[in-house]
């Protein structure tokens, strides 16, 4: 059974930084495109990163280019997204997600019913 676990939130101020990190089992790892989501209270999730197969090619939405880094380590099953100069704004509940089919660039529009999904973790950033 697959399984994604997230870890690495939590609470920091404004300007601080994150690693958050994604273990992926029960799926070959290699094969997946890899994607990283928020939700923040009252708002729709959003894409924020993905990157395919070999963390080559990396897709990122504008209000995280340049402070947020997306990355894999295919050994280790695991995807990270590191996150520096954070703001209040980036406060939500961070997911990652794995899919098959879809490449780094359409996996950004990824549904909750598709593909495979962690249970989050939240990150808070204080101002």
């Amino acid at each position: 059974q697959v399984q994604l676990v997230e870890s690495g939130g939590g609470l920091v101020q404004a300007g601080g930084s994150l690693r958050l990190s994604c273990a992926a089992s029960g799926l070959t790892f290699s094969s997946y495109t890899m994607g990283w989501f928020r939700q923040a209270p009252g708002k729709e999730r959003e894409f924020v990163a993905t990157t395919d197969w070999s963390g080559g090619s990396r897709y990122y939405a504008d209000s995280v280019k340049g402070r947020f880094a997306i990355s894999r380590d295919n050994a280790k099953n695991t995807a990270y997204l590191q996150m520096n100069s954070l703001k209040p704004e980036d406060s939500a509940v961070y997911y990652c997600a794995a899919d098959h089919a879809r490449s780094y660039f359409t996996i950004r529009t990824l549904s909750p019913r598709e593909g495979y999904w962690g249970q989050g973790t939240q990150v808070t950033v204080s101002s």
